[in-house]
């Protein structure tokens, strides 16, 4: 067995007695919990003030009477106001730091009886951050006769040990995760994974959080609903503000997010605290972070690592202390490579990087997201609208297939939505409804190819420029079929279905593969799964 160290503060009053015989019948803790024949302590680190040198002194003799084999060790440390916090936690970290343990080569017990409140607390939060690398040790006297050494009793702070806390634990975590995919059964197995590791860092963290994918994807309503989880749990303060970067341009930009004084250019009449002071407390979501110019980019750095900014105009600072989020629908790195975003600020901003997929990536999500939208219908409009099960049926089955693109991904499906309830007057969606919702749809999505090709969201200007209009057409098209495919593998087959049959060997997605290598394209790009 490894020796045990005890840690624990001397009890000014709980230890104190008269000298004399009588003192053996007065339960002391310091003492007692060195009288037990179950609890062996090998080292005692005895905490005190130098007011209290002669009541250490007296209270070790006494301990070395009832257990030889304990080696008794004071520390001396002095507060100038023992019920101040941050003096109390800040001396006692210094101590902690300090010492040489070894949990390898001893066990620690952090005796929390003794002591002020705020030293019993601080102790309990030391040993909780692992700064003393222990178990609590609880002492008590023994209802009844008098008896000196009194009882004694372990929490171990590994909740999961408590059967019972540990499943209000994960239930709790349930409700949580279900609560940022808005009471949605989502089925699609990594986007469940994903939500239940931003439930994880939305609840212990308040670093800033990246929100990539696809435009409609949801990243706007995730910020918003990890927000509210925060609010629930009182992890926050303020508001929630949103600010959609792609429509800041400008001097109107700095002032928007930033503020400005009065004066401070020409229309300035009056002065604005801006978005980041209104976001203190709370939270900030800077949509489409990628779109804003490189200074206020600067500006967002140091606002989010200093709490401080420079109103415009203004020749004193300002603070604001929030939690940012931010979304983009950009390759983040690739713009960090093209010196159109900050290399500092992308490495800030991508310690908790989440990539949401698009809708044509999470088919198996369409169908509980059909419920999820009319029961926003219903709750907006004040109307029950449902389908009957061969219109939801027919309507799935299109939803679902590869011949649904969904571009705009659940702003589409939401969409979609609206219209057949509006349509259906009597609260019931049929399949003419569904019919005609498709053909809709169908319409919609050929127009927009013919409008444009896509490339636009794949390729910068500069790489479509030197692409000539015959391999732009033949790249749209085969950008398209991969969308709509489950894999390489069977967008290959798809594309190249005659000339496969004249080969010896096929390999159609090494074939398709070395195509999309050509425009700096891959698989995961043009089918969405990076997202």
């Amino acid at each position: 067995m490894k020796p045990t160290t005890v840690i624990s503060f001397l009890g000014s009053t709980l230890d104190a007695s008269k000298f004399g015989p009588s003192r053996w019948m007065k339960w002391r803790p310091s003492v007692g919990l060195c009288m037990h024949e179950d609890l062996r302590v090998d080292r005692f680190i005895m905490i005190h003030g130098s007011a209290h040198s002669r009541l250490a002194e007296y209270v070790s003799e006494d301990i070395a009477s009832v257990s030889p084999e304990t080696l008794v060790e004071r520390h001396v440390i002095d507060f100038a106001d023992a019920w101040d916090f941050e003096e109390v936690y800040g001396k006692l970290l210094d101590f902690a730091r300090a010492q040489p343990l070894d949990p390898d080569v001893e066990d620690y017990l952090i005796h929390i009886t003794t002591g002020t409140h705020v030293a019993q607390i601080c102790l309990f939060l030391l040993t909780e951050a692992h700064y003393l690398p222990g178990r609590l040790l609880q002492t008590q006297p023994k209802r009844g006769a008098p008896d000196a050494a009194g009882t004694w009793s372990v929490i171990d702070l590994d909740l999961s040990r408590y059967d019972s806390i540990a499943t209000r634990f994960a239930s709790e975590a349930a409700e949580s995760t279900s609560f940022l995919k808005s009471g949605i059964e989502t089925r699609n197995a990594a986007f469940n994974v994903m939500i239940d590791e931003i439930e994880q860092v939305a609840s212990r963290t308040r670093a800033p959080i990246l929100l990539m994918g696809p435009t409609g994807a949801g990243k706007s309503q995730l910020a918003r609903r990890i927000f509210e989880l925060k609010k629930l749990k009182r992890q926050v303060s303020g508001q929630f503000v949103e600010v959609n970067c792609a429509t800041l341009r400008g001097d109107s930009a700095m002032s928007a997010l930033f503020g400005h004084r009065k004066g401070a250019f020409t229309g300035a009449a009056a002065d604005r605290p801006g978005l980041l002071r209104t976001a203190d407390g709370g939270m900030l979501f800077l949509d489409e972070i990628g779109e804003l110019g490189l200074d206020e980019q600067a500006m967002i750095l140091r606002a989010i690592e200093d709490k401080r900014f420079l109103p415009v105009g203004a020749d004193k600072e300002a603070g604001s202390d929030f939690q940012l989020i931010a979304g983009t629908n950009r390759d983040l790195a690739k713009c960090v490579a093209d010196g159109t975003f900050r290399e500092d600020l992308y490495a800030r901003l991508n310690l908790w990087t989440f990539e949401l997929p698009g809708l044509v990536a999470r088919r198996e999500d369409i169908a509980p997201n059909l419920d999820y939208e009319l029961d926003r219908h219903a709750e907006r409009e004040g109307e029950r609208v449902t389908f009957n099960k061969e219109a939801r049926d027919r309507y799935l089955a299109f939803a679902m297939s590869a011949d649904a693109h969904w571009p705009g991904n659940f702003r589409d499906l939401a969409a979609s939505v609206t219209r057949m309830a509006t349509f259906s007057p009597k609260g019931r969606i049929d399949t003419d409804g569904v019919a005609t919702e498709v053909a809709r749809l169908r319409r919609a999505w050929k127009g927009a190819s013919r409008a444009g090709d896509g490339l636009e969201a794949l390729l910068d200007a500069e790489a479509l420029s030197h692409i000539d209009p015959f391999d732009r057409v033949q790249l749209s098209f085969t950008v398209e079929t991969c969308a709509s495919s489950r894999s390489l593998s069977d967008a290959g087959r798809r594309l190249f279905s005659v000339s496969r049959g004249k080969r010896a060997s096929t390999n159609d997605a090494d074939r398709l593969r070395k195509y999309l290598g050509r425009f700096g394209l891959n698989w995961e790009r043009v089918s969405g799964t990076d997202r």
